[in-house]
């Protein structure tokens, strides 16, 4: 299974503070292991939301909202994607994650669709164009 590994913002991720040397180096470590164990698929940082957007969809129409955006403990940080065999693996790896933020921080774990949980309505024609559509971004991503 697929799981997303959502790091939690906080005040200071939010003010644009980066980490230290000691947290980057241990990040650093336990992406190595996350890695080596065949569980990383991708995972990154975020930059504040202050640089980022919102688009409100009502109906037909799309409202862009600015940053930054009110509620920390609502924000993400950064993310993760692993490939687990279930989620209790997931919890067991997140356990020996360094603390992301010099506070209390909660990290969330979601698992992520695969195409069986959609039923009849994704059928064999659906599922051939998302394998198109996922080689092609496949290949973006080596640009």
């Amino acid at each position: 299974m697929k799981v997303m590994v959502i790091v939690k913002a906080s005040k200071a991720s939010e003010a644009g503070e980066m980490p230290d040397q000691e947290l980057l180096t241990a990040m650093g470590s336990y992406n190595e292991e996350l890695v080596k164990a065949g569980i990383m698929l991708a995972g990154d940082g975020l930059h504040p939301s202050i640089k980022g957007k919102r688009v409100r969809f009502e109906g037909k129409d799309r409202t862009v909202i600015d940053g930054p955006f009110a509620e920390t403990k609502e924000l993400i940080a950064g993310y993760w994607l692993w490939k687990v065999a279930d989620m209790d693996e997931a919890v067991a790896w997140l356990k020996r994650c360094p603390n992301p933020h010099h506070e209390v921080t909660e990290v969330e774990i979601r698992p992520v669709f695969e195409a069986d949980d959609f039923g009849e309505a994704f059928t064999p024609e659906l599922r051939a164009r998302e394998a198109r559509v996922f080689a092609e971004a496949a290949k973006n991503r080596q640009k």
